[in-house]
């Protein structure tokens, strides 16, 4: 089903950017929607319509014009400041609370984000918003703009009403590029969708459960924005799309989406949801659960060979995926490297040190820094010790940052 556009002086589509991840818009920014790279069966309670049919099934009922008028006022361009990449991710969100002045999105557009502003699209006025929680496994983010006024949400829908064929508009910041938001047409095609979707430029990968499937051409920079009934009631929340053979979009249900924001405003964090940013020491760890720093160095080389990282890092020259010399320690932790303008820099960590232990607690594994640090919050004052590739220890009491996000 080809996309509509309204109204009708919308930007042009970028034509196949729904089989990538991101894609450059022009503020040299990247604009967000995993791609999707399996999609599984539905769960026996679920039900899908087939390709054929979901092409052929057009949106009865649906007024575009009737629905964007009355979804538009509660959606918000998202922009993510990534520092640490030296670039920003464009996606959309949505207003769930006006008086709170609460916004609904997807974690991914956040995800590594340093700080995250927010522009209504029917105000145009941008606001710097609060990273209130997130839940990665879900993917997704509950933020709040405190000092923001005239804000009005979305009408929420019954997701779980929600059947096959039911007619749907998507509309969101494509391609990042603010403004009126673009809209697509569709219908539901299947319930209960279990999907594998990727963001090709980190790696990141991500099961996600219960998805929505729509032929609605959910475009990149649509991730956070609504999928709507034909009433204007939001019943899902875009997520991800692609396909091989058939195009799909995936919406999270916004019930689903809904209770995990509940439960980020009562402060009930768990194993899944994190309660605002996190500590941040800045430093890239191996991805090794070898307590050998040695070891850690090998398999990070043969796992990346000598790829450069994305990353902002303080050394000179190219960052290739482990350092060249490794300090002479039985166990902890190995920096790869260390981010400029943090913690870590300020104590004058560099690249080959292994971390041994913070506060009173051994570091054994990277993978036991960063549960550690999980115990922290922002602006924690502790210990750090820590052996460099010359033989010799140091302690200094370190700052924890804020952030990155997700």
């Amino acid at each position: 089903m080809p996309p509509r556009r309204w109204p009708a002086a919308r930007r042009a589509r970028e034509l196949l950017i729904f089989l990538v991840v991101v894609v450059l818009s022009a503020s040299a920014g990247v604009s967000t929607t995993l791609a999707v790279r399996q999609a599984g069966p539905a769960n026996q309670a679920g039900s899908w319509l087939p390709a054929d049919e979901a092409e052929q099934a057009g949106p009865a009922g649906m007024n575009d014009e009737n629905v964007y008028d009355k979804v538009e006022p509660g959606i918000v361009d998202v922009n993510a400041n990534l520092q640490y990449l030296e670039e920003t991710a464009e996606g959309t969100g949505i207003v769930i609370n006006a008086a709170a002045g609460l916004v609904l999105t997807n974690n991914h557009v956040i995800d590594g984000a340093t700080s995250v502003t927010v522009t209504p699209v029917a105000s145009g006025q941008s606001y710097q918003a609060k990273v209130l929680g997130y839940d990665r496994s879900a993917d997704v983010a509950l933020l709040q703009l405190p000092s923001a006024a005239g804000l009005k949400a979305v009408s929420i829908g019954h997701s779980s009403s929600v059947t096959t064929g039911t007619p749907v508009l998507a509309i969101g910041n494509e391609a990042g590029q603010g403004g009126s938001p673009t809209v697509a047409p569709g219908v539901i095609s299947g319930l209960d969708r279990t999907i594998e979707a990727s963001d090709q430029t980190d790696g990141f990968t991500e099961i996600l459960h219960g998805m929505l499937q729509t032929n609605a051409n959910i475009r990149p920079g649509d991730s956070g924005g609504p999928l709507a009934n034909a009433a204007g009631q939001v019943i899902g929340m875009d997520t991800a799309a692609g396909g091989s053979a058939v195009y799909s979009g995936y919406a999270i249900p916004i019930g689903q989406a809904l209770s995990i924001a509940s439960r980020i405003t009562a402060g009930r964090g768990s194993a899944a949801i994190h309660l605002g940013l996190p500590a941040f020491f800045g430093v890239l760890l191996p991805s090794s659960n070898s307590p050998d720093p040695q070891q850690q160095a090998s398999q990070e080389r043969q796992q990346a060979g000598s790829v450069v990282s994305r990353l902002i890092g303080c050394s000179t020259g190219d960052i290739t995926a482990a350092p060249a010399t490794v300090a002479p320690a039985k166990a902890g932790a190995l920096v790869d490297e260390v981010l400029c303008g943090t913690a870590a820099a300020s104590a004058g960590l560099h690249a080959g040190d292994v971390i041994i232990s913070i506060g009173a607690h051994a570091v054994t594994t990277p993978a036991s820094l960063t549960a550690l640090l999980g115990g922290y919050r922002p602006g924690s004052t502790t210990w750090l010790t820590w052996v460099s590739p010359d033989g010799n220890s140091h302690a200094a009491l370190v700052t924890l940052n804020a952030g990155p996000a997700g």
